[in-house]
């Protein structure tokens, strides 16, 4: 990277060293928890004597079966009231160029001509609609899609939804040779900066004036996730859960098995714990208040909800891509759902070359297929159906082509002939 790197460092050390303890402590409040219940800590947070073998899977009280959340209430009036308290916040603030994208991620379309940040916004209109309640949606930017992103939410105006920005913080890359920051060398654009990550969530939120707004306005509750996990919709049973029990803090868990194999190294360090975060967070609005303030204070009654496979289900290359466009899915009120007609619980493996779209006619159908691996110069007419096992590779130098309405079941292909 031109002999920089980027480190946690601000200008302005005093305010940032703040502020990452305050985000240190917020990230520690579910394990502390589950700390003292393996008896890592005493109740005062003195540090004790680790004893492997003790160490045990987190009891259902810890981390709550989904299952086992009550039903939601049948009184639309009673829905209402529990969304009036929500607040949906989106983390805004990635590039799409992983997928041939210049400006934010939320824009590259998913489904049927919608963006990811169609789909959010159609979501909570939806929920705003049918139950008559006020549910905003915040957009956390960087400052690399902040200006884009203005402008993407103007032809939302008409929808019935409350849509807010503000913008994350932005810390200067140091060189590695003296370890000073690069705008300190002139380098004043953009190249001088790189956004912290969705860890600066926290205090973003409380020092750009928004929590403040939101308690204003009575809100109690936020959800907090990424904009291109497509899985993660407001639901109403996590809420009501959180609402009755008076939890403050709650992270989404999936089971390792529940994990696609390839996110799984995103989630696995230790074999011994077999649930992890989806980055799917709720928290009390009150709370986090109080804790950013006190950077002291540990939330009350943090949960973790081992949730269903269906709330991760994040975009981050192209073949995440291709799977919610083809046929294993559809769209309805802006949620992305599993085509029941597809039998096989796990999704098909799919290794894709860069700049898939435009080397597909069509999407192929892909409800039969266990595994697709395409290399070369590979180009995909219509209606291509694939199932089972499908190797295609195209040898170096030559372009395949599969000719529309082709069936590939169980076959490697390397050439026309082998079609």
């Amino acid at each position: 990277m031109n002999g920089f790197t980027s480190l946690s460092t601000s200008i302005k050390f005093k305010n940032q060293l703040k502020n990452t303890l305050i985000l240190v402590f917020i990230f520690l409040a579910l394990i502390f928890s589950f700390a003292i219940s393996c008896k890592l800590l005493n109740k005062s947070g003195e540090a004790q004597h680790v004893e492997w073998s003790k160490i045990q899977t987190p009891t259902d009280k810890v981390v709550v079966p989904y299952d086992t959340l009550a039903s939601v209430p049948e009184d639309a009036a009673q829905t209402k009231s529990l969304l009036d308290q929500l607040v949906v916040l989106k983390l805004n603030g990635g590039l799409g160029t992983t997928m041939g994208c210049t400006g934010p991620k939320s824009v590259i379309e998913v489904r049927n001509g919608l963006t990811f940040l169609d789909l959010i916004v159609i979501q909570i209109e939806s929920l705003n609609k049918k139950y008559g309640c006020n549910v905003p949606l915040l957009l956390m930017n960087s400052f690399n899609t902040h200006d884009d992103t203005q402008k993407i939410v103007e032809k939302y105006a008409k929808s019935k939804i409350e849509i807010l920005t503000f913008n994350q913080s932005q810390y200067p890359r140091l060189v590695a040779d003296d370890f000073l920051p690069l705008p300190s060398k002139g380098e004043t654009g953009k190249d001088g900066w790189y956004p912290p990550g969705h860890g600066d969530v926290f205090p973003s939120l409380m020092n750009s004036g928004k929590l403040d707004t939101l308690l204003s306005q009575g809100k109690k509750y936020v959800f907090v996730a990424n904009s291109d996990n497509v899985g993660a919709v407001v639901d109403l049973k996590i809420l009501n859960h959180l609402i009755q029990n008076k939890n403050e803090y709650c992270m989404e868990l999936l089971e390792i098995a529940q994990v696609p194999d390839e996110h799984v190294n995103e989630f696995k360090s230790i074999d011994k714990f077999k649930i992890f975060n989806t980055n799917n967070l709720w928290l009390n609005l009150s709370a986090l208040e109080t804790a950013a303030g006190a950077a002291i204070r540990f939330f009350d009654n943090a949960i973790g909800i081992n949730v269903p496979r269906s709330r991760f289900l994040p975009v981050k290359a192209s073949s995440d891509l291709l799977l919610v466009q083809s046929d294993l899915y559809t769209e309805k009120d802006g949620q992305v759902i599993r085509n029941p007609a597809r039998t096989n619980p796990a999704n098909p493996s799919i290794e894709l070359g860069p700049e898939f779209k435009k080397r597909f006619k069509s999407i192929p159908s892909i409800i039969a297929l266990d595994s697709l691996k395409v290399s070369g110069d590979v180009w995909f007419g219509a209606s291509v159906v694939l199932k089972g096992k499908v190797v295609v590779a195209a040898k170096s130098g030559e372009k395949l082509e599969i000719p529309d309405g082709t069936v590939l079941e169980n076959k490697e292909v390397h050439g026309a002939g082998d079609i």
